[in-house]
């Protein structure tokens, strides 16, 4: 039998068969492209949904609800005043405690107030569990065996630290990437406040307009704007809708946009100037941003450049006259 003439191969791999792995992992991923830009869907969905439960929750300080929707509002926050009775029993629930909790969900993007209670729970019985969990690995089933006393103790007590700090390293973690993707759609959204303004819309209308706007751009900021909207309208007090705009926002900029609407509803001051001036000044930080991290490049870019770059290019440059000068000495040279 005639056996088939391999195929050719560099640095002793099959060159066809890596063609024919990397051609497939290339339709899938075109597979999966296609299936994405498919099924996309509205980012705001999720966002309108909780909108309008705020919305009926603003309606029901004002209007007489019937007892059917009393009753559920109470069945749904059963669970949570379970376990503030319990925290309140064991004497470890404060109330500043947890109106720092609930600014943080608020910054997180987590609307309900009441899970406040389990993040202290949380606090409290995690690192009971995760010191149990690391008592049995250290100690009782004896999982590194050559670990000494030192060793174990630290994983132990790595553990239990973990356990008490996983709620605010989750919390903080959501409140960075929230607070991020508002930073960077606030200067076009003071820019589309202060064309509404010029175009003569109120303050509420505005905020909504530019919520609908940039819904799909910035989510996270049409979420917010939308939310201060439907306060401004509902609220009996226009500064309290501000005030927690700035409550479930961790900006500095944004503190300086409340700051500002409060004083235009105050003092009757001209809003579009005052945006105007907020914005080129919200848009150079950004752009003293980009630049800061476009400095920052060559310094980064220098252990790759010697670790990858460098090493490459010296066998390129170097690679043939050092093979000619091995065959010059080894005598098997032309001229040998």
């Amino acid at each position: 039998m005639l056996n088939n003439p391999p195929g050719p191969t560099l640095l002793g791999v099959d060159v066809i068969l890596v063609g024919s792995v990397l051609a497939g992992i290339a339709a899938m991923a075109v597979m999966a492209a296609v299936y994405a830009a498919v099924t996309v869907r509205d980012p705001m969905a999720k966002r309108v949904k909780a909108l309008g439960d705020r919305r009926e929750e603003l309606k029901a300080g004002i209007v007489t609800q019937k007892a059917k929707k009393r009753q559920s509002l109470v069945k749904k926050n059963e669970n949570a005043d379970k376990v503030k009775d319990t925290l309140q029993g064991m004497k470890v629930l404060q109330d500043d405690q947890v109106k720092e909790v609930q600014q943080k969900l608020a910054q997180a993007g987590i609307r309900q107030k009441e899970l406040a209670v389990f993040v202290i729970f949380a606090r409290l019985v995690l690192p009971i569990v995760m010191g149990l969990a690391g008592v049995f690995m250290f100690y009782v089933s004896d999982m590194f065996p050559e670990w000494g006393s030192m060793k174990r103790f630290g994983g132990f007590a790595v553990m239990v630290i973990l356990g008490y700090k996983a709620p605010d390293i989750f919390l903080k973690n959501k409140i960075t990437k929230r607070s991020d993707a508002i930073r960077k759609g606030l200067p076009d959204a003071l820019d589309l406040l202060v064309i509404c303004a010029e175009a003569g819309l109120t303050v509420d209308a505005a905020f909504n307009r530019v919520a609908k706007e940039l819904g799909r751009a910035y989510p996270e900021l049409g979420d917010e704007f939308a939310l201060t909207a439907i306060e401004l309208s509902f609220l009996n007090e226009r500064k309290q809708a501000f005030d927690n705009l700035a409550f479930r926002v961790d900006l500095d900029a944004v503190q300086g946009v409340v700051t500002t609407m409060i004083q235009t509803e105050r003092y009757g001051t001209p809003l579009a100037s005052a945006l105007r001036v907020l914005s080129a000044e919200f848009r150079n930080e950004r752009m003293m941003r980009a630049e800061e991290k476009a400095a920052r490049l060559p310094a980064i870019m220098t252990v790759p450049l010697i670790l990858f770059i460098l090493p490459v290019l010296f066998i390129v440059i170097l690679g043939p006259a050092a093979c000619s000068i091995a065959d010059a000495f080894s005598g098997d040279g032309p001229g040998s």
